[in-house]
């Protein structure tokens, strides 16, 4: 475990040492970037079972990709590092070098290639496992050029398309925040524990969107937001949810976490100043911060049209949870376009 290279800086060695002279008169750009934990640097020792080694990508015109991978495959030493260089990745055994076209690339993973512009259900459409991926990891080399301007059309939501999902994800809260108490009133604790839980998921990905931070698929959202600057004290409020017996303590626990993140709401400034405290639900016994108040003013502050038109239904992710439907580009479209109304 004391020996383990993370991926990244194993990939970079890769690349300059070996990959890069095989092809010494090509140009091309060069990057760790797509699917694989080490690209988020969420990387261990147990990462190494499968799907890991030294692997780089390299982007060619795509009347070169035949040609600069049968030549780099053909070069690459067996090991590298006491690594082998051909190893199983994604179920397929294959060297850890993938040729490839640019735009093709990029069609593949997100269903569009920015640099041609992106579009609002360009923007919707693409998950944030993906967008993280794609910003994401480090680019090596950018000869051929056109890499590092498609990450940095990426690398963030335009500002009303950034409300927009903000607003979408404090609805989410708004539609659920009472049911934990309801829950335990009834006796029903088990009930009250996985909606308690569902809060949970909904505020860690809040306050990373509220950082910009495109928040990644659940094996690494706790490891993401513990990431975050000044994130301790809302891990802390949503541990004690989520661990917590009784609903009433269910419910401090997430109080505590709501009104941390209702006070990043007002700190970042993309719509007007809220109160941060919760309150009674009505004439009921629960606690709740009002996500609702949060959701108007973000599209209240949209200054798009069409964007204010949107159901406040969300981007794909806060639409579908199937991985099916997530990781298949057409499929993502389809369900964004046809939920929001909006043309393909």
């Amino acid at each position: 475990m004391s020996d383990f290279v993370p991926g990244i800086e194993l990939s970079r060695a890769f690349y300059h040492e070996v990959v890069a002279p095989l092809m010494p008169r090509v140009a091309h750009s060069a990057a760790l970037v797509g699917p694989g934990s080490e690209v988020l640097e969420f990387d261990t020792a147990r990462s190494a079972d499968h799907d890991w080694g030294p692997r780089v990508l390299v982007f060619v015109a795509a009347e070169q990709v035949a040609e600069v991978e049968a030549k780099v495959t053909a070069g690459l030493p067996e090991r590298f590092r006491g690594l082998p260089t051909v190893f199983g990745y994604h179920g397929e055994v294959r060297p850890g070098v993938r040729v490839a076209d640019l735009g093709g690339w990029l069609v593949e993973q997100l269903g569009f290639d920015p640099r041609a512009g992106v579009s609002l259900l360009d923007w919707l459409s693409v998950p944030w496992q993906r967008l993280a991926e794609v910003t994401g990891g480090e680019v090596f080399h950018d000869g051929a050029g056109g890499l590092e301007a498609a990450r940095a059309a990426l690398r963030w939501y335009p500002q009303d398309v950034w409300r927009y999902v903000l607003a979408c994800q404090w609805r989410r809260i708004g539609e659920d925040e009472p049911f934990p108490g309801r829950c335990g009133e009834v006796g029903d604790e088990l009930g009250s524990a996985v909606v308690g839980a569902r809060l949970a998921r909904e505020v860690m990905r809040l306050a990373l969107l509220l950082r910009r931070r495109y928040p990644p698929y659940a094996k690494w959202l706790g490891s993401a937001l513990a990431r975050l600057p000044g994130s301790a004290e809302l891990g802390e409020c949503l541990e004690a949810a989520v661990a917590a017996r009784s609903w009433r303590a269910r419910e401090e626990g997430l109080s505590g976490a709501y009104e941390r993140v209702a006070a990043l709401q007002n700190r970042v400034a993309l719509a007007g100043r809220l109160d941060e405290g919760v309150r009674g639900f009505h004439d009921r016994p629960f606690r709740v911060i009002g996500g609702d108040r949060f959701a108007v003013a973000l599209m209240e502050s949209v200054a798009d049209p069409v964007i204010r038109g949107l159901p406040v239904a969300g981007c794909v992710d806060q639409l579908s949870d199937s991985t099916d439907v997530l990781m298949s580009p057409g499929r993502a479209r389809a369900v964004t376009a046809a939920a929001l109304g909006l043309t393909t």
